[in-house]
């Protein structure tokens, strides 16, 4: 569902993930048309980024 939202809304994608800052920054890229597709790259990488921490926290607090 967040990959779906990451390509459609990125700006939105990043408040669900606790990046408000990196939202807002995103949202002025989205704003141009042209900006949208690096803002959905950016999105879509920032969310792989969280899920391997995610993944790497949840290793950690196994151990």
């Amino acid at each position: 569902m967040r990959l779906i939202l990451a390509l459609l809304i990125p700006w939105l994608q990043f408040f669900t993930i606790g990046r408000p800052f990196a939202g807002i920054i995103c949202l002025l890229l989205q704003i141009t048309l042209i900006g949208w597709i690096p803002a959905a790259i950016w999105s879509v990488y920032a969310l792989s980024q969280y899920n391997t921490d995610k993944k790497i926290a949840d290793i950690v607090s196994d151990r």
